[in-house]
């Protein structure tokens, strides 16, 4: 399983994500979708969020940068753009900034692996492997605010919260589909994503740097 998330981060991808947060009440739904090459760290994406204030978002992943479209302070037409190892996590199991490696690093260190046995994804014959996440990995780059508040959940369950993770590998040992759940009194989280077109080019368009806006934060549900 392992070296599956690994071979896919020198390569390049289609992926699909979907995103489900259930709590205090209400359900969300997102979808991200889009074509990364992990190799060269240079992808694009675009998050939806139907019937959300703001529904949609483009982003793009180059030069250790993320362009985001839609940031509700910019504008229709400009691009709030962040250096990439500064964007963080605001919500359990979401990337910063939707980053998709973000995931197959999350992923790659699940612990207690066990073999859950074969099953069909996409039409592709897989194994699926299941293992849990640490508390360390869960808050991998966590805004310190919600890192506050899984630590104190952590506390006061006395122990780590149960997060679990799947990866289905096929016979070519490619990954096809990752998984990581959480069901906490309260609230509830999964991420499910979707791998296509492994080894297929992706083209970047990269904006203009007189269409982008420097941000240092940028927060809402659409931004993980």
């Amino acid at each position: 399983m392992r070296a599956a998330v690994a071979a896919l981060r020198e390569d390049s991808a289609g992926f699909h994500q979907e995103i489900e947060l259930e709590g205090e009440g209400q359900v969300y739904g997102l979808t991200v979708t889009g074509g990364f090459d992990f190799a060269a760290d240079r992808g694009h994406l675009a998050v939806d969020l139907p019937g959300g204030a703001i529904d949609h978002s483009d982003q793009v992943f180059a030069d250790g940068k993320i362009y985001i479209k839609g940031v509700q302070e910019i504008g229709e037409d400009g691009w709030g753009v962040v250096t990439r190892d500064r964007a963080q996590a605001h919500y359990l199991l979401r990337a910063p900034l939707n980053d998709p490696e973000h995931v197959l690093q999350q992923v790659s260190a699940m612990r207690e692996i066990s073999r859950q046995g074969e099953e069909n994804v996409q039409g592709v014959r897989t194994v699926r492997y299941r293992g849990i996440l640490d508390h360390r990995t869960i808050t991998l780059r966590m805004s310190p605010d919600v890192r506050t508040k899984m630590d104190q959940a952590r506390d006061a369950l006395g122990s780590d919260l149960p997060v679990f993770a799947d990866a289905w590998v096929d016979g070519r040992g490619r990954l096809v589909q990752t998984r990581m759940s959480a069901n906490l009194a309260g609230a509830r989280v999964t991420l499910t994503m979707a791998l296509s077109d492994i080894g297929e080019p992706v083209r970047v368009t990269v904006p203009r740097a007189a269409d982008t806006v420097p941000v240092t934060r940028v927060g809402g549900i659409l931004n993980g």
